[in-house]
């Protein structure tokens, strides 16, 4: 009987570790916050996906790569023609960095 509770207890412990997957943002503590535009996440990104550079749409395209964007979770956001928002503008791509022990997500755009 003791045998059959041990058996019981272990498996239902296993279960209850081995079948939620969380993810989720974690802030350093304590410790300033990230700075705008960083999150901090648990978990560095998936490898990048390879994609096929098309054809631009026409005079003063950018391409925008693709890239892993962290929205709770890695969600992989294709890569785009796009034109500056304004003249001079120049796109600056989003980077990770691992720093102080922690994955950051740095979003770029156009500045």
């Amino acid at each position: 009987m003791l045998f059959k509770l041990v058996l019981l207890a272990s498996t239902g412990a296993l279960l209850q570790t081995g079948c939620v997957y969380h993810e989720r943002v974690v802030y350093r503590e304590p410790g300033p916050a990230p700075a705008a535009g960083e999150v901090v996440v648990a978990e560095a990104p998936p490898a990048a996906v390879v994609e096929q550079v098309t054809v631009s749409p026409g005079v003063g395209f950018v391409w925008i790569p693709g890239v892993w964007v962290w929205q709770g979770r890695w969600v992989w956001e294709r890569g785009h023609w796009d034109r500056p928002p304004r003249p001079g503008a120049r796109w600056v791509p989003h980077r990770y960095v691992y720093r102080g022990g922690v994955h950051i997500f740095i979003r770029g755009g156009w500045r």
